[in-house]
């Protein structure tokens, strides 16, 4: 059986590996680009999974398969490809604003705890006193306390990705980078459904029994070329690697720390990582989810239809970068003085009007996979989307390999 996947992120790669440890496939991975570009290059790696405020259902499930999951891969790779995958298991810990409690407060977080110990994980709610004595680099007047994640994780997204692309080629995969898709040969319109034959790219014909878009960004004009447009649009994360010289706070305790949507990242001695997604509002009347602490004038930020250039992409935008950067300071004012050794930027992939992400079926056809538009979450959900995938193409239960909890 032949598989061939569009997209080489860490969704693509995930999908690549988990793949290539079932018998009898013949996998092909097709990029424009080299692995980990475009949204993976540009993610920080945060794992917010038992922290997160997804409770049941999918969206749970998905999360917990994919933080249990991860304990086992990352080992588990390094074995087999001898690199090493930076792979911080010292939590999360989420920054609490002084907010309303019915709304954002202690007592939704207390609920929040009680709910993830009834299904096996650990959350604990620090005061101001505890988060002082325990990472007294964080410092902010308007903080009310934290929520520290022991069990949730922050990985290097393109050390993991290349990873899985050595480990899948291990396995036999084929991957072919720099090759564009140009166009789709499908069956009669009439039949219903429909069978996507081949796919025409920039080094020839590649004929499948499945297609799997995992192209983020990408699957929206993938898929119109199928007539079956999945749109999805591009928000704008930006960060920054800050050397501080030592590390902030106590030197044997160094989680991710969150707060506003706003990520610090310890990435070894005393280099941070500092980012954010953000999205603007269309007009000044509405408000800003960057909430900056002090608050910062929204007269000084761009708007959203400000961020886009004459073809309609989003460039980098320094406003926004020095926004978050102080919002870091705000949170952890030892950062006031770190050098900025470099900055970046990406666009995650956001489907309109539906949730992320979105994996299955392309509607009308009946073997052409989506496992795209995983907006903020592509790494978190990397390893739960490439088990979904491989159910979908491999009946339960057949082959070898499995990525977790099934559910």
């Amino acid at each position: 059986m032949n598989v061939v996947i569009i997209g080489c992120g860490v969704v693509g790669a995930a999908i690549a590996y988990e793949l290539s440890q079932v018998k009898g496939l013949k996998i092909t991975v097709c990029d424009r680009q080299p692995p980990a570009q475009a949204s993976t290059g540009a993610a920080l790696g945060v794992l917010m999974g038992a922290i997160s405020q997804k409770i049941k259902g999918k969206a749970w499930q998905m999360r917990q398969t994919s933080i249990q999951r991860y304990e086992t891969l990352i080992p588990e790779l390094e074995a087999l490809t001898g690199r090493k995958i930076p792979f911080n298991r010292q939590g999360i810990l989420m920054l609490l604003p002084d907010s309303s409690p019915s709304v954002e407060g202690i007592s939704a977080w207390e609920n929040l705890v009680e709910i993830r110990h009834s299904q096996g994980w650990h959350l604990e709610i620090w005061d101001t006193a505890k988060l002082k004595n325990i990472c007294p680099q964080v410092n902010h007047e308007k903080i009310t306390g934290a929520v520290y994640s022991p069990q949730d994780r922050q990985l290097d997204p393109v050390a993991l990705t290349l990873a899985l692309v050595e480990a899948a080629q291990q396995n036999g995969v084929t991957f072919k980078f720099g090759v564009a898709v140009l166009d789709a040969q499908t069956s009669l319109p009439e039949s219903s459904p429909q069978f996507c034959e081949q796919l025409e790219t920039t080094e020839g014909k590649i004929a499948a029994d499945w297609f799997v878009i995992a192209a983020g960004l990408g699957s929206t004009p993938l898929t119109a070329k199928l007539n079956q447009m999945v749109d999805i649009r591009p928000v704008l994360g930006q960060a920054l690697q800050m050397r501080v010289g030592h590390r902030l706070g106590n030197p044997d305790f160094q989680p991710a720390i969150t707060g506003n949507d706003v990520h610090i990242v310890p990435v070894g001695g005393g280099d941070y990582w500092v980012g954010a997604t953000v999205e603007f509002p269309s007009n000044a009347n509405e408000s800003s989810p960057l909430r900056i602490f002090p608050p910062l004038s929204l007269a000084r930020l761009p708007q959203k239809k400000e961020l886009a250039n004459a073809e309609g992409e989003i460039p980098p935008n320094k406003e926004l970068l020095e926004s978050v950067r102080e919002q870091a300071i705000a949170f952890c004012p030892e950062l006031a003085t770190a050098r900025i050794l470099g900055t970046w930027s990406g666009l995650r992939p956001r489907p309109e009007g539906r949730p992320a992400p979105v994996i299955g079926k392309l509607p009308g056809f009946s073997n052409v996979l989506l496992a795209t538009g995983h907006y903020r979450n592509g790494v978190l959900l990397a390893p739960a989307t490439a088990y979904a995938i491989r159910e979908m193409i491999i009946p339960q239960g057949v082959g070898s390999g499995e990525w977790g909890v099934r559910g």
